[in-house]
């Protein structure tokens, strides 16, 4: 299952993004954390060796090799100077497994007590005044769309802030999309914006309200989000150890915050996955920005690249 945290800047949803992968991982189960903001902030988050993490490469700086990778010998794909972050995979693409052993978690992957974590990485100097981050989140839509998961697998991406997921078919690509929210009026603005954006697109926003303190607290966000909002997280001793540089042993978070992490998991084992959805929506998005400007920047026709008979899924494999 494919799962993407987003929310407006300081609204805490790297540290969600972080104690989900880490609930997740206390229970066994396979888990790929992607840290896909400007601000790289979730190795920290989950406890990684930073110099360790530095040392392992960024998708988004290697961005020609995972190119590589996974267009395989798709002949619809003659190199990877012609693919752009929305190229969909047909046949002879590679498509990755997860769980199991797979050439990206390889190449890309830093385990951190059992959760494998990859990273678009930051800016360069080379970057600067050059390229927007989005060529760098591009990384993370190319495997996404070659990502061959199961529910008993989850990825969890911490998303930039705001809505600048919105700028590629990246935000269709998920199976459960959680919204972090402060109960605050610019808290609940970004799920506005999120709701307005998805609503034509069949992707269905859950928002967490986190730093919520009082019942009147919960009162504020169910006002504002409604039938969207699937729990709220309070205050957090453990949290609040994280942001110091502490590592607490997880078994410390306090029971009503664990239970909120169980609740999205149960939000996310309801959720069916639907590839032929998956499917039909990265061709739309593929379509529209080879004719909106990849077309032009690659001097090729992309929309050749689409295989009508592809399907994605498990059987496609």
């Amino acid at each position: 299952m494919k799962v993407a945290f987003v929310g407006k800047g300081g609204s805490g949803k790297t540290t969600l993004s972080a104690l989900y992968c880490r609930y997740l991982a206390s229970l066994d189960l396979p888990v790929v954390a992607i840290d896909a903001d400007i601000n790289q902030h979730l190795g920290a988050a989950l406890g990684a060796d930073e110099d360790q993490l530095d040392a392992t490469p960024a998708m988004g700086s290697h961005i020609t090799e995972l190119k590589e990778l996974l267009r395989g010998d798709n002949p619809r794909i003659a190199s990877a100077e012609e693919m752009v972050k929305t190229t969909p995979p047909g046949a002879g693409s590679t498509l990755v497994p997860f769980p199991g052993d797979n050439p990206v978690h390889n190449r890309f992957g830093y385990d951190v007590d059992g959760i494998t974590l990859m990273r678009t990485g930051p800016f360069s100097e080379d970057d600067l005044g050059v390229a927007c981050y989005h060529s760098k989140v591009g990384a993370v839509e190319l495997y996404l769309n070659h990502l061959v998961d199961s529910a008993d697998g989850h990825v969890v991406v911490d998303m930039t802030a705001g809505a600048d997921a919105f700028a590629s078919g990246l935000f269709t690509r998920f199976d459960v999309t959680f919204l972090v929210a402060e109960p605050t009026l610019r808290g609940v603005s970004v799920f506005e914006q999120y709701a307005e954006y998805a609503r034509d697109h069949e992707v269905t926003i859950h928002v967490v309200g986190n730093k919520v303190h009082t019942a009147e607290d919960m009162e504020f966000l169910r006002e504002h989000v409604g039938d969207a909002l699937a729990v709220c997280v309070g205050p957090s001793d453990y949290v609040r150890a994280l942001e110091k540089g502490r590592r607490p042993a997880f078994e410390t978070l306090e029971d009503e915050n664990l239970k909120a992490l169980a609740w999205m998991r149960d939000v996310v084992d309801a959720t069916p996955q639907d590839w032929p959805r998956f499917t039909r929506q990265a061709v739309e998005f593929h379509l529209r920005n080879a004719r909106k400007w990849a077309n032009a920047a690659t001097g090729t026709d992309l929309t050749q690249q689409v295989d009508p008979t592809f399907v994605m899924g498990p059987e496609s494999r």
